[in-house]
């Protein structure tokens, strides 16, 4: 009976343990420090302004401490739709909505990537200019991303009290990169144009694709 208590104490533990780790509460710098990069990767790749990226992920997780997020790695409330992978279902505009259900985090930020540029209705989008995040708020909205009337105005808070526009002008120099080359006296620099796209991993690895004769 004392190895069944034993044993019975154990799960109890290991599951109190996996629970903490589900519910586990970013903060607002945790958040925006683990996801910056990949919003500026996207951003390079598809044409979609970082800053709306984060403040869209923000807004929906809730800075990654929804149910949805903990529990469907679904940062931005997108629902099945077509989906044919795993679901999740939780109340929302309606009693028990069916989301998209993720393996990781980083699979919603790319998926996010790919609804918005696969879908007719956000075309109007890629034709601002990439750091018009008022535009692209609004667009979102008019488009039928959100519901919330309000929505395009928590986007732009949230980019400008955070500063996430900052994250615009990151990909637009990352993607258009300048090296500087020491010269052998260390005294003053070379500048050269690189002709490489540096693209960020969801591991925060910078790297570039290089092609044979590079």
């Amino acid at each position: 009976m004392r190895q069944i208590s034993i044993l019975t104490t154990l799960f109890t533990l290991s599951l109190s343990m996996v629970y903490a780790v589900v519910e586990r509460k970013y903060t607002q710098k945790e958040y925006i420090d683990q996801w910056k990069s990949v919003a500026v990767s996207q951003m390079i790749q598809s044409k979609i302004p970082a800053s709306i990226t984060m403040a869209q992920g923000i807004l929906e997780s809730g800075y990654g401490n929804s149910v949805l997020a903990q529990k469907a790695n679904n940062h931005f409330g997108i629902k099945c739709h077509e989906w044919k992978g795993a679901t999740f279902f939780i109340d929302d505009d309606k009693p028990n909505e069916c989301f998209r259900n993720y393996r990781n985090a980083s699979e919603s930020f790319k998926d996010h990537s790919e609804f918005l540029t696969g879908r007719s209705r956000y075309a109007n989008l890629f034709t601002l200019k990439i750091t018009d995040y008022k535009g692209w708020a609004n667009g979102l909205k008019a488009a039928g991303y959100a519901t919330n009337p309000k929505y395009p105005h928590l986007l732009i808070d949230l980019i400008e009290r955070l500063n996430l526009h900052d994250l615009d002008k990151a990909a637009i120099e990352t993607s258009n990169p300048i090296e500087y080359i020491a010269n052998t006296s260390g005294e003053n620099n070379t500048v050269a144009e690189s002709q490489h796209t540096v693209l960020v991993h969801s591991n925060n690895i910078k790297y570039v694709v290089a092609k044979k004769g590079d």
